[in-house]
């Protein structure tokens, strides 16, 4: 197996754990034997467990020797809650590491310098467009400014309308529209909503596997505004626990939220607006179905847009199908 098939393994591995793992990030680790063979793989556990690295090498064991370790984040150098990986990495004897994306945490950085000078060879940058803007996309943006990074996630129809006239919705995208919906909080940390979207449709905010039951990781419900909300209210149920910030601020918000790293935006249009209008979405997740609905009710409000010379532009960042919808990713530029 080369390189780059073993660290897209590994990034398989650290996709299946992100959102479990704050405040480590979500990393995955696959061990190749000398022939160049899978002989354990591994990801990052809840805090205080072992890190990507040493997983892998314990199901390796003896294998390790002599192998190559292929790690979606540079091995970390510090002894915090668990020790070194690059310890782990030397007693085993491993003969190579190669690694995607560097630590940016100065705390935790080194691990490559000090593998290099065991003796190791050591690879970086092996794929590291996909880890960077795949499972560790929010925790490095997290390192980068130390703020949650801010997603802001839409159900629309092609022309734009996020319900129909009289105001129903249920269901503008398909099942494997909402599926993915459900996988993404599932990793997520947060999900911020309105009182609005609370009062019209009394949502649960609820991470679901697809047989309907609930997934392992629930991310805190977040409510926002000035309303007081009713104490039967769904989203107060023992699902998950919920936070309710009485603000319409958007940067009130994210500082009460800024031990988070990765928050999810699900409310309605006037939610979305007053955030992107405050400039803290970092990132858009359009869900668009092949459906036509006209009338007044769009995907966001005002956000501060008068000529098209002041238009916010973003950059697309992925398309893919999602049964019969598309899903759009954009950045900022």
């Amino acid at each position: 197996m080369n390189l780059d098939a073993a660290m897209a393994a590994a990034i398989e591995q650290s996709g299946r754990v992100k959102g479990r793992t704050y405040p480590n990030p979500p990393v995955g680790a696959v061990i190749l034997d000398r022939d160049g063979e899978i002989a354990g793989v591994g990801a990052t556990t809840p805090p205080g467990g072992p890190h990507a690295e040493v997983v892998a090498l314990r199901r390796a064991g003896e294998k390790a020797a002599g192998g190559t370790a292929v790690v979606t984040l540079e091995p970390c150098n510090h002894h915090g809650r668990t020790p070194p990986c690059v310890d782990a990495l030397l007693d085993a004897g491993v003969a190579e590491v190669a690694f995607a994306v560097s630590d940016p945490n100065p705390v935790a950085a080194g691990g490559a310098a000090r593998l290099a000078e065991a003796g190791v060879r050591v690879s970086a940058g092996v794929l590291a467009d996909a880890v960077a803007g795949g499972p560790l996309r929010e925790w490095l943006h997290k390192q980068r400014t130390g703020m949650p990074h801010v997603t802001w996630k839409f159900a629309t129809s092609v022309d734009g309308r996020s319900a129909a006239a009289d105001g129903s919705s249920k269901w503008i995208t398909g099942d494997a529209a909402r599926a993915d919906v459900h996988r993404r909080r599932a990793s997520a940390e947060a999900i911020i909503v309105g009182t609005g979207t609370v009062f019209a449709d009394d949502p649960a905010l609820t991470a679901r596997l697809p047989d309907g039951t609930l997934a392992d990781h629930q991310p805190l419900r977040v409510v926002v505004g000035m309303r007081e909300i009713s104490p039967d209210a769904t989203v107060l149920n023992d699902d998950s626990r919920t936070m309710v910030i009485r603000t319409r601020d958007p940067h009130e918000v994210i500082k009460a939220l800024s031990d988070r790293t990765d928050v999810l935006v699900e409310g309605g249009p006037t939610l979305a607006g007053a955030f992107l209008r405050a400039g803290v979405i970092d990132r858009i997740l359009a869900y668009v179905a092949p459906i036509l609905l006209g009338g007044p009710i769009g995907a966001v409000d005002d956000v501060g847009v008068l000529t098209i010379a002041q238009a916010q532009r973003w950059r697309f960042d992925g398309m893919q199908q999602v049964g019969p919808d598309v899903l759009l990713s954009l950045t900022r530029p």
